[in-house]
């Protein structure tokens, strides 16, 4: 005898949800719903998951005190105004899942599946999530005599992206056209909600970003990085950065740009003179692939015979000479182009600033310039000191005493110097004396007539004299000195005559 599985649904009144709360940390607090009595059903007011994850549906039916009597549970999906039922639990009749949730709900506790089972908790799990279990479900309880109660969760099913980062081509090459290409591109597939996607480079470059909502409800975004391939973007590290909700993801790759060679040739210094030795020139390359093939050449000519190649560089052997000067070309050949350096060479007959063939380095050169300046130093100090000696031999041989008692001395007389004694007797000086207008050194005494009277010492005594101080400056016309001196003490031992007539007492001289 078979039985049939009978599915109550009738109902004797219907009810209005009560709203939603959100509890502190964002998650929704459960939510109880009943009618008098006491009877209620307690259920969170939102679940979510990811796909492929599994996720409680809680349920439980709190009775009043007498209780009632259960007499079925029942589970319902419902989208867009539509029911679907999920799962059935029967006192009598057992459980029940319907399809197409068969295989993945099922209730949590045992005790719903027993012969004579506790309804009280009929939580349910789901098992394998996927996008479409996003929905409401309803937890309805039809019991006796107090009618149906129910409550319902929200259920949100998430979907984490899949997110790779990928080279548009695993070599770049710069072209001389420097055009812009896509060299990068990141994406973030079939995430729910949509990632957000940016990158952390040193590039110059831009990024361009696209979404994509696909059926299921996911969302594809992707994004290219642009740039314009050259020397200096290669070995850049470029990295993109997916953000989906609070998780993040970080994928990075280092740029292989091939160009062509960027040419330099070096060793010429602007100071390669006659005789110098052991002058090259380098041609320095820097390409990618490496350079593997230099060639050289001599403009409106050919290479000096004392030339020698090796490798990427040009050898003089022997003395430098005017031979060598010339237009020196390199050219440097890769995988991916050829370029060219060039140096023009000139040579002078003397080194410019410098002695021997080599740059001197900046320590020697600065050593040499401490010595050189030790040098001068004690040239300049020993020159001073042989100046000082010489002017202080000179003064020992000269006048040392006020110059004021230095008289120059006239007719027969004598300045007196420092109180000295009398004078000697000196010849008869004529009495009228001239000088010449035309004179603009010391005016000298010449004689205008007559001759000398050596007659006797008191005549001598008796004849005027006259005395000008040395540096004293005026115009004498034709004098006649009518004025007469007392004697004069004769001159004493203490007396120095010089050379200009005059004559200084050395106690004046030396005090």
């Amino acid at each position: 005898m078979q039985h049939s599985l009978k599915i109550v649904t009738a109902r004797t009144w219907t009810f209005q949800l009560p709203s939603k709360k959100k509890t502190p940390c964002g998650n929704d607090a459960s939510q109880s719903t009943g009618l008098g009595g006491g009877q209620m059903v307690q259920m969170d007011s939102s679940k979510s998951g990811f796909v492929g994850s599994q996720v409680e549906l809680r349920c439980i039916f709190i009775n009043s005190n007498p209780p009632v009597k259960i007499s079925q549970v029942t589970w319902q999906k419902l989208l867009n105004g539509t029911k679907q039922n999920v799962a059935i639990a029967n006192p009598a009749l057992g459980v029940s899942v319907l399809a197409p949730f068969k295989e993945r709900v099922s209730f949590k506790q045992a005790a719903v599946r027993h012969r004579t089972p506790s309804l009280e908790d009929t939580t349910i799990v789901f098992s394998n999530l996927q996008l479409y279990d996003e929905a409401a479900y309803i937890c309805e309880y039809t019991t006796f005599p107090a009618g149906n109660r129910e409550n319902m969760v929200n259920l949100t099913v998430f979907a984490r992206p899949m997110t790779r980062m990928t080279l548009t081509t695993p070599t770049i090459v710069a072209r001389s056209q420097r055009r812009k290409m896509t060299v990068a591109t990141c994406m973030s597939a079939n995430g729910k909600p949509p990632s957000v996607i940016r990158w952390d480079t040193r590039l110059k470059g831009e990024a361009t970003f696209q979404e994509t909502r696909n059926q299921n409800g996911t969302v594809t975004v992707r994004s290219n990085y642009v740039i314009v391939p050259g020397r200096e973007t290669h070995k850049q590290k470029l990295t993109c950065i997916v953000t989906y909700r609070n998780e993040r993801f970080a994928d990075s790759v280092v740029l292989n740009v091939q160009y062509e060679p960027e040419v330099k040739i070096e060793g010429f210094d602007a100071n390669w003179y006659l005789n110098r030795q052991n002058v090259q020139l380098t041609c320095r390359a820097d390409a990618n692939p490496p350079v593997t093939i230099y060639q050289w050449k001599l403009l409106n000519g050919s290479l000096p015979s004392n030339v020698e190649i090796k490798n990427n560089s040009l050898f003089f052997k022997g003395p430098v000479t005017y031979d060598l000067a010339g237009t020196y070309v390199c050219d440097a050949t890769n995988g991916i182009g050829t370029r060219t350096g060039i140096v023009d060479v000139n040579i002078t007959e003397f080194p410019n600033n410098q002695s021997g063939g080599d740059v001197i380095p900046p320590e020697q050169h600065s050593a040499g310039v401490a010595i050189g300046v030790a040098v001068g130093g004690v040239a300049l100090l020993g020159a001073a000191a042989i100046l000082l000696f010489v002017f202080l031999r000179r003064r020992q041989r000269t006048f040392k005493g006020d110059y004021s008692t230095k008289k120059h001395v006239f007719g027969n007389g004598y300045s007196k110097a420092g109180g000295g004694g009398g004078l000697p007797a000196h010849p008869p000086m004529p009495k009228n004396l001239q000088y010449p207008d035309d004179s603009d050194d010391e005016k000298k005494p010449t004689q205008t007539g007559g001759e000398r009277d050596f007659d006797g010492e008191a005549e001598d005594l008796k004849r005027p004299y006259f005395t000008v101080d040395e540096g004293e400056s005026r115009d004498y016309d034709e004098r006649t000195l009518a004025f007469q001196y007392d004697a004069e003490p004769e001159i004493t031992d203490d007396m120095i005559s010089q050379t200009d007539g005059s004559v200084i007492s050395k106690k004046e001289w030396y005090v």
